[in-house]
């Protein structure tokens, strides 16, 4: 695997980011004008697991990364309960639950692979090599 060196690069963080816009989309529907409490958990939710992926990957070390992909995978789990009350609130239609739904379980279960790949991986992270001169 090629040595990244920009989050922007990483698929899972892309991934996240694509999730947020389709969640900001629906939060933007008219059902949500008197539920904003409800509208911005789902913003900040969906926004913590690309947030998180970003502040991981800016740490340098593995571990780190894997810490804060711990918490993305987190917020990824905390939003599809979400997903569920918007569909019973009547906010979004079956078929919009049901790809969101599959994003967030595919998003996931992608930084899952990642976190296991960090595990497994020899490179410790880029704050560990030695400085050039």
């Amino acid at each position: 695997m090629a040595v990244l060196k920009r989050f922007e690069d990483l698929e899972i963080w892309q991934l996240a980011r694509e999730l947020c816009k389709e969640i900001f989309r629906v939060t933007c529907y008219e059902s949500f004008s008197k539920d904003l409490r409800l509208r911005d958990q789902l913003r900040s939710s969906s926004g913590s697991i690309m947030d998180n992926i970003a502040e991981g990957f800016e740490r340098g070390g593995n571990k780190e990364f894997a810490q804060f992909l711990s918490v993305s995978k987190g917020s990824c789990g905390e939003l599809r309960p979400q997903l569920y009350r918007i569909l019973d609130y009547g906010y979004i239609s079956e078929n919009e639950f049901n790809v969101l739904t599959k994003k967030t379980i595919f998003l996931s279960q992608s930084i899952a692979g990642f976190m296991n790949y960090l595990k497994q991986s020899a490179m410790k992270g880029s704050k560990y090599k030695p400085l050039e001169s």
